[in-house]
């Protein structure tokens, strides 16, 4: 059984990793107690931006598992906490097309969310001075015509990430990366966005875990983005074979995941031979 050696810390994804939907996949509760068992630190790091951090943290808790806030990190977070640092006090208003979850982290970083339609030269309206797209599933055509407008009279444009598909118990449904698709052809603009692949949520993770990148293993069930914002992150990283990717599309990619595994059950096998057995193996040597 392979090992996973020198980590001090785990990067999970969330759908295709922990549940598919409200569906949660085998093996979910059995994987969180191995890892309480041997206080391995970890950062749920999703590219989801529907959900608030809290609903997050109730729908693992509906699931059988505690987590807490510090333990869960969204796109939309990330978002945020990254678009905060970068727009002056005078450039903060938001058009979103997203929901709650992205709503939120916005809002608690200061900035002001405009409605349908407030766009330059719109009567006395004052546009918005970014648009930040994530995953709306209460989407409308006026969202999109208020979005492209924006982005016409200059808006800079954003997205929580740019997956073209979502997991749910019924098969993959359209993700962000339609939206967005729609309105960068719309627009003429690309969008730059914050999630996986890029590296941006996997450094926010490192941060919150404090762990090196050498230390630092990511789970994800998705090549394109899970395993490829890892090697963009300079971590070493897991396939899970439960959601997205499986493993013919290892040969139609130029780059590779550390390790490749069926599914939670099997990672919680290498685990706990890891961190126990080696454990035991120093106690009887001593």
């Amino acid at each position: 059984m392979a090992q996973i050696d020198n980590v001090k810390g785990l990067i999970i994804d969330m759908d295709g990793v922990l549940w598919h939907g409200n569906i949660p996949i085998t093996g979910l509760v059995a994987f969180f107690a191995i890892l309480r068992k041997i206080d391995l630190p970890f950062v749920l790091a999703t590219n989801n931006a529907s959900l608030t951090q809290q609903q997050y943290i109730d729908k693992l808790a509906k699931m059988g598992v505690t987590v807490v806030a510090d333990e869960v990190l969204t796109s939309s977070m990330a978002t945020a906490s990254y678009l905060a640092k970068q727009q002056s006090q005078d450039k903060k208003r938001v058009f979103v097309i997203g929901e709650q979850g992205l709503r939120e982290p916005l809002e608690s970083h200061g900035f002001t969310l405009t409605d349908l339609y407030e766009v330059d030269g719109n009567d006395d309206m004052r546009g918005a001075d970014l648009v930040v797209s994530g995953l709306d599933r209460m989407l409308t055509w006026d969202k999109l015509a208020t979005a492209t407008l924006n982005i016409k009279k200059g808006a800079a444009f954003y997205a929580t990430n740019v997956d073209t598909t979502l997991p749910t118990e019924l098969g993959d449904v359209m993700g962000n990366g339609g939206t967005i698709a729609a309105l960068e052809a719309s627009t003429g603009v690309k969008a730059i966005s914050i999630g996986k692949p890029a590296p941006i949520l996997y450094q926010q993770a490192l941060q919150s875990l404090g762990t090196t990148q050498a230390e630092t293993v990511a789970i994800g069930d998705r090549l394109n983005t899970d395993i490829l914002g890892a090697v963009n992150a300079g971590i070493r990283s897991i396939l899970v074979l439960t959601g997205i990717s499986d493993r013919q599309e290892l040969s139609q990619v130029d780059y590779q995941p550390t390790w490749v595994m069926d599914d939670l059950a099997a990672i919680t096998d290498v685990l706990r031979d890891t961190f126990l057995n080696d454990a035991v193996e120093k106690k009887e040597n001593k």
